[in-house]
């Protein structure tokens, strides 16, 4: 009964007035349970996520640092066009694409009867040369001996001639004599004395003067022996020309007989062979190329990243057609000029409108000898790579 009282002793609520606002409830307000102590996963791995950034960051920032990276590289190496010296039909042919070569192992076989033919018509002219030289100097000999002969008769024909100088004199005082003995009054001297006193000299220089005349002839004798001579030695001169032009000849004829047998210059692998048996191959023209096992890798790097790199700095570097293996090389050397100047049209900067663009330099990078003997035979020319050199 004591709650029934307590219930008639409470007071009735006040009523509002008419113009009064009536208030308006607050919220309940929803306070959630506390979980500090409570372990929570998303948390870790937010943590984990964070953690592994920051460490990206350094690691990508000390790389940044301490090296200098390109994807604009690729594997290169020699590259030998085979070529065909001589113009012939492919009569063998003894390799096929991709095959590994020695150097001077036989490539290709052209046919050799035209070249064949070229040296035997070549040995002939020298056989012919030959017999001209000989006929030639024969004639030389001939005319060496007609030259002497001709001097010998002139000498004997000038010996001659003071001879029979010497005897006309000596028929001139026996004439004077004789004269001054007719003509005296004592008759010394007949008639008959007188005139065979004068015969002699007149005989006697008569053969004075056909000695002089053989003496001319004989001079014409020398100078015209002389010109058979010289014209002897000319036919020999000629001779030995003709000699050296068919050794040359020869020599054409057994290097155009050898170009008939293809051999490679290196070895390496053969590539983009363009011929068949039976083509007929042109004198210049490529029939196939030889990639040797010497290869390197050509890097191009931007201008901005040369300051610290030169010659002898460490490399590493991957390729994309080898996943997972590094490879270890050293710079060789850096071009002389930025690609766009080996262009074969190259920018010109005077003219138009200017618009900077950063200029790449090719840098030639060798790999390990051990890595090339490991990976050699799957490295191939043209594959792609990543380089990262080491500059501090």
């Amino acid at each position: 009964m004591e709650t029934d009282s307590a219930t008639l002793e409470r007071p009735a609520p006040k009523t509002p007035p008419a113009n009064a606002r009536t208030p308006v409830a607050a919220p309940p307000i929803n306070r959630a349970p506390n979980n500090t102590g409570r372990f929570r996963p998303r948390n870790l791995i937010f943590g984990a996520v964070a953690i592994l950034g920051v460490a990206w960051g350094v690691h990508f920032g000390l790389h940044a640092y301490h090296y200098e990276n390109t994807d604009d590289a690729y594997v290169t190496g020699h590259l030998h066009r085979v070529s065909a010296q001589v113009t012939a039909e492919v009569k063998e042919l003894r390799v096929e694409d991709n095959q590994r070569v020695s150097a001077g192992q036989i490539l290709a076989v052209l046919d050799p009867t035209t070249f064949q033919v070229a040296l035997d018509k070549a040995k002939a002219g020298l056989a012919q040369a030959t017999a001209q030289k000989q006929q030639a100097h024969a004639a030389v000999e001939q005319a060496i001996a007609q030259f002497a002969g001709a001097e010998a008769r002139a000498d004997q024909a000038a010996a001659q001639v003071q001879q029979l100088e010497a005897q006309r004199d000596l028929a001139r005082v026996t004439l004077s004599r004789t004269e001054q003995l007719f003509n005296n009054t004592n008759g010394a001297a007949t008639q008959a004395d007188l005139d065979a006193a004068r015969s002699a000299f007149q005989s006697a220089d008569a053969a004075v003067n056909a000695a002089r005349a053989n003496i001319a002839a004989t001079k014409a004798a020398i100078e015209s022996s002389k010109a058979a001579r010289d014209a002897s030695i000319a036919q020999e001169s000629a001779a030995d020309a003709n000699i050296a032009a068919a050794q040359s000849a020869i020599q054409d004829a057994q290097v155009k007989l050898g170009y008939t047998v293809i051999t490679s210059p290196v070895a390496g692998r053969v590539g983009n062979r363009s011929i068949e048996l039976g083509n007929r191959v042109q004198d210049g023209q490529a029939i196939m190329a030889i990639a040797s096992a010497d290869m390197w890798v050509v890097a191009n790097f931007k201008e901005t990243q040369l300051a610290h790199m030169h010659a002898g700095q460490e490399v590493e570097l991957t390729i994309d057609a080898l996943p997972g293996q590094t490879f270890s090389g050293k710079i060789d050397s850096l071009a002389p000029a930025s690609g766009a100047q080996f262009a074969l049209l190259p920018a010109d900067n005077a003219t138009g409108n200017f618009n900077k663009v950063v200029q790449r330099v090719p840098v030639k990078i060798t790999l390990s000898p051990e890595d090339l003997e490991k990976f050699g035979d799957r490295l191939r020319l043209g594959l792609s790579a990543v380089v990262d050199v080491k500059v501090r």
